[in-house]
């Protein structure tokens, strides 16, 4: 089906608006719902799909067919509901309830008590952990959010179009189509939105940049080559609403005069890639995509380029040399893509949670977005939210939001009762943030200022149980993997870096060593040719500004205060030992001795720091490590 104008297309969104209004009004009882159509979402995240959530929706509709329900219940699997710590989840509409952690075991059960009796499932509800309350809806890790890239992740079905159009979708593309480029420009210029991926570029400007340049043929890349350790945003939305991430590009590709764009997918996502190339099809049907699109001389097309896990890969030139064919290598800049990038024409390079911003600013309007978020950081932002932290997932909230209330509220706190230690931004780019600044706004220009940075939105919460010099380490090792090794000061500089940290942790570093760690850290970001090496020694250089003292106990103690590094531990049985001898029975380097029934004894010149001792023991307290 082709959509030959604008009015076309309203006609659809009004005839498919029924698919929705189901999930959009107001809550009610299951019991007020009974004998009324019922959509059940069932999770598809990620998460909760290796949890078993495909076979929950099946196990769903196969039990309604025989209840006889089918037909007045609906199983949907749209993308990742956000709060992941809890899956796999399901929720109920009209009914406004949401089951968490849902088993194959409790489908019957659900199907029975729920759609049959009317009543709760008490047991799957959401218990806060700390009030005993249970939460048939209006989950407390939701309060606070603000979902404008996420608006449709978790609400409609990614692989269908239908859904997308009745949700608003390519209606922001239908009023561009009359506006004039200069005109969107200056509307995304408005809003204030900047760069999703890490570095924070103005998009209007981009946007604009590119037009400028003088060439009949321009590009517009989305990268959604997601990298960092932990992070899963952009992943999020290409699963969860594709069609927004396309409606994007093509707002892009009008603004700045291109035909032609490339979605740079990492081949790790296989779920993404799948829904893109539905997604793709299904535009070109209905007339979105290609030539003549809504009945106008606009022409633009879109094709995907998957990329192999290289984590340069993110920096825009070293991207656009990948989509050529080439080894994915950052180049000099100037000149900048946006005069000279994909085949030497002009390209904007934007990233999938960038692009995914644009529809809603367009239908909504620029005062709408610059009214969200701070003075110099407009609208929201998706973190991943991950470590030791209670309720880990995908949070979208207003810029500005503290640090605090993302950890301690959403976040649910510290896992197990521990100690919050600190707070890392940015991925392997990023810094540590201590407890002094949790309630330091995010924002770019908040979270540079104390030595870290926005990055893409991967977030990874620290307790008292982490090693600062380890966590540096870890960073280090993943930049040194990643290096492209074009330019000396990131290929041998990252190197001798994460040789001065093993050395550390191995309690053969310096004091000296701290200051070849910040002297070469410094050299390296004022040297290198990209990104990569240009922030690569951020978790150094905050670690050693906040955690100082970590480092000092590493080399002048010679003891990792965490009781992380192995080398560094020392293991020693006490007074309480039984004389059981299951330690020497079971440590691999026979460095314990001892009679049955008398306290034993460590060789600590032998021992492996393995701990099979302590595993073994039965006697709390009878053999301990510092």
């Amino acid at each position: 089906m082709k959509l030959e104008n604008t009015q076309a297309l309203n006609a659809l969104k009004a005839q498919n608006r029924i698919l929705l209004e189901t999930r959009l009004v107001n809550p009610v009882t299951p019991k007020n719902a009974l004998g009324r159509e019922r959509h059940v979402l069932v999770c598809g995240g990620p998460g909760c799909d290796s949890s078993g959530s495909p076979k929950i929706a099946e196990l769903l509709k196969e039990e309604l067919t025989k209840r006889g329900l089918a037909q007045q219940i609906k199983i949907i699997q749209p993308g990742c509901f956000g709060f992941c710590e809890q899956g796999p989840f399901i929720r109920i509409f009209p009914d406004n309830i949401t089951y968490c952690e849902v088993s194959a075991d409790d489908v019957s059960t659900i199907v029975e008590e729920h759609f049959v009796q009317g009543n709760q499932v008490e047991r799957l509800l959401f218990k806060d952990p700390n009030t005993e309350k249970t939460f048939p809806s209006a989950l407390p890790f939701y309060e606070g959010q603000l979902k404008i890239a996420l608006r449709n992740v978790g609400l409609i079905a990614p692989e269908e179009i239908l859904e997308y159009i009745a949700a608003d979708g390519y209606q922001a593309l239908a009023k561009v189509l009359a506006m004039k480029p200069t005109a969107i420009i200056d509307e995304l210029k408005k809003s204030g939105l900047r760069g999703r991926g890490g570095g924070g570029f103005p998009t209007g400007l981009k946007w604009e940049l590119t037009r400028k340049s003088e060439a009949k043929q321009r590009y517009i890349v989305c990268n959604a080559d997601e990298g960092d350790p932990g992070a899963f945003m952009d992943r999020s939305i290409l699963e969860g609403d594709p069609h927004s991430v396309l409606e994007g590009m093509l707002i892009a590709g009008l603004a700045i005069g291109a035909s032609y764009g490339f979605i740079y997918v990492r081949a790790e996502y296989p779920a993404a890639i799948h829904r893109l190339h539905i997604a793709i099809k299904q535009a070109r049907d209905y007339g979105l995509l290609g030539k003549g699109i809504l009945g106008t001389d606009f022409c633009f097309d879109i094709e995907l380029k998957y990329g192999a896990g290289a984590f340069v890969c993110g920096e825009e030139t070293a991207l656009i040399h990948s989509v050529e064919g080439a080894r994915g290598e950052p180049s000099v800049k100037p000149p900048f893509p946006a005069l000279k990038g994909l085949w030497g024409k002009p390209t904007c390079v934007n990233n999938v949670e960038t692009l995914a911003n644009v529809p809603p600013i367009i239908l909504k309007g620029a005062d709408w977005f610059a009214g969200i978020g701070t003075e110099k950081s407009k609208g929201t932002k998706v973190f991943a939210l991950a470590g030791k932290v209670r309720n880990v997932g995908l949070v979208e909230v207003p810029m500005g939001t503290t640090l605090r209330q993302i950890i301690f509220n959403m976040g649910g706190g510290i896992k197990h009762d521990k100690t919050f230690k600190a707070a890392q931004t940015g991925g392997p780019s990023g810094g540590c943030i201590p407890t002094q600044y949790l309630d330091t706004p995010i924002d770019y220009e908040s979270l540079t200022a104390i030595g870290s940075m926005m990055g893409s939105g991967g977030l990874i919460v620290l307790d008292e149980d982490d090693c600062m010099v380890n966590v540096a380490k870890f960073f280090l090792e993943f930049t040194v993997d990643e290096s492209c090794g074009r330019c000396t000061a990131c290929r041998v500089g990252t190197k001798r870096l994460h040789e001065i940290l093993t050395k550390i942790t191995e309690g053969k570093g310096t004091e000296d060593d701290l200051d070849k760690l910040e002297k070469l850290g410094k050299i390296i970001k004022d040297t290198s040719l990209c990104g990569l090496g240009q922030t690569a020694p951020n978790p150094i250089l905050s670690t050693l500004e906040y955690f100082r003292d970590e480092y000092i106990a590493h080399v002048v103690d010679k003891t990792c205060p965490a009781k992380v590094c192995k080398s560094l531990l020392k293991y020693q049985i006490t007074e309480k030992c039984k004389g059981c001898t299951l330690c020497t029975k079971h440590c691999p380097a026979n460095c314990i001795t001892g009679t049955a029934k008398e306290r034993h004894v460590i060789d600590e010149e032998r021992c492996l720091k393995c701990g099979a001792c302590m595993e073994q023991c039965r006697v709390t307290g009878a053999i301990i490590h510092h």
